[in-house]
């Protein structure tokens, strides 16, 4: 059972000595509180009947309008309870202090990106912010007279400054959060199945996106309306997606490694030693030694994540612990680096020293701009390999499944993938297991 009371919230006083009054609401024995913005004295405060007495010269108004915010913490209540009876105290509060409100998408956006970013997951939060500017860029499109050319121009330098931005460790993420808290540009009314078409309209013809890219902006946009129509933000007739509206389908993708033969080539290829092309090389091939782990956990690899010969660390992906015998190739890498091993504690790779290790932003940040390098120097690497595949850092893991095809049993590829499912693992190692249908259309043609 929930309950909803108006009271004087007595551990807090001003100056003046008055109080706030609040919003208790009590669901399975747990309180929040929600804050109405008004304050008065002890005295005016008629805590027998939840109101403010006649002593008080604005009793009549100020009561009216306490009678108006209780009613509007009943109806949420009610809403909540009867849609959901697991609904928690905290829910039905975050109900109550937007009953009577309007919220924008932008800012509805906004609050889950702060989550995000409040938990350390940064590269969802920016991934997801730039889907917000996206759509930005589609509302002004609108409103644009000039050509093509010219529109196209302005979006990528408007990003060009924003990535230049995202990329100082003194320019923070939150800044770009509290741009969306405040806009009111647009709301859930608006975001009708002709604004859905418009918008995938724009992301072909202006951002140039592809159609998996595109899928995934409408997973967020639907993700968002979903969580905005249980919060009682948008109404549910104006939902764009399923049954005759937008149906998003997620369809596969084409994934590609390297040959044995073209990592024999990035191997035995001479760079100077020392050169960011060196250190690019030598990031790349250790994540492929190790089954393709992820540039990022390669960088944030210290010498205290080698015990006995073996590798003993966290993904930061899953938080999934790893340990992994370390080969020989892998070895001669990191004795490339023990050189400048000051400690334990020490990075084994250069890139992430100078971070303020007690900032997790910025080391992701410095992190970023290290993989942004990496998929600089590679290219080069590729074309100085007569390698015509697009290298990058991902692709050491596609790198690593394309040769292992069909030789490691499912099971073992799974423990190499730290994947948490098996069936990840055998949906994922299907891109690169082509023996049995080239049997079979050798049967048939040869």
């Amino acid at each position: 059972m929930a309950t909803v009371k108006i009271l004087l919230w007595k551990h807090y006083k001003k100056k003046d000595n008055k109080f706030p009054i609040a919003i208790r609401i009590t669901k399975d024995r747990k309180t929040r509180y929600v804050f109405t913005g008004k304050y008065i004295a002890e005295k005016d405060w008629d805590s027998d009947n939840s109101k403010v007495k006649k002593s008080h010269p604005n009793s009549a108004r100020l009561n009216n309008y306490l009678l108006k915010k209780l009613t509007e913490a009943d109806d949420a209540l009610l809403e909540a309870t009867s849609n959901d009876e697991s609904v928690t105290s905290k829910q039905i509060q975050k109900k109550v202090k937007r009953k009577g409100k309007k919220v924008s998408f932008f800012q509805h956006a906004a609050e889950r990106i702060q989550t995000k970013f409040d938990k350390g997951t940064f590269s969802v939060a920016r991934s997801e912010l730039s889907i917000l500017y996206n759509i930005k860029e589609c509302l002004k499109v609108r409103n644009s007279s000039g050509s093509k050319q010219e529109i196209i121009k302005g979006i990528k330098q408007r990003r060009a400054d924003r990535h230049k931005k995202g990329m100082n460790p003194k320019t923070s993420t939150q800044q770009f959060i509290n741009e969306f808290k405040k806009d009111e540009s647009l709301y859930f009314s608006e975001m009708d199945l002709s604004f859905i078409k418009r918008y995938k309209a724009f992301c072909s013809t202006y951002l140039n996106h592809k159609e998996r890219t595109v899928t995934n902006q409408l997973i967020f946009i639907r993700t968002l309306y979903n969580s905005a129509i249980k919060d009682g933000i948008a109404n549910k007739k104006n939902y764009p997606f399923g049954g005759e509206n937008e149906t998003i389908r997620i369809k596969g993708s084409m994934k590609i490694g390297l040959t044995k033969a073209e990592v024999e080539k990035i191997e035995q290829l001479k760079v100077e030693k020392g050169s960011s092309k060196w250190h690019t090389k030598n990031v790349w091939l250790f994540s492929f030694y190790f089954a393709g782990i992820r540039i990022t956990d390669v960088l944030n690899l210290k010498w205290s994540d080698f015990i006995d010969d073996r590798l003993v660390y966290v993904m930061h992906k899953n938080d999934k612990p790893v340990s992994l015998k370390v080969p020989d190739k892998a070895m001669n890498i990191i004795a490339h680096y023990k050189k400048s091993k000051q400690s334990q504690d020490d990075f084994i790779f250069p890139f992430l020293k100078k971070a303020d290790i007690k900032n997790k932003e910025d080391l992701y940040i410095k992190a970023k701009n290290a993989t942004s390098l990496f998929n600089k120097y590679l290219k080069r690497i590729a074309k100085e390999c007569g390698i015509d595949k697009n290298l990058s850092n991902h692709i050491a893991r596609h790198t690593f499944g394309n040769i292992a095809g069909d030789k490691i049993s499912p099971l073992m590829l799974q423990k190499l993938y730290r994947h948490s499912d098996l069936k990840t693992t055998i949906g994922y190692q299907s891109n690169f297991i082509h023996k049995s249908a080239d049997d079979a259309l050798d049967a048939v043609i040869n």
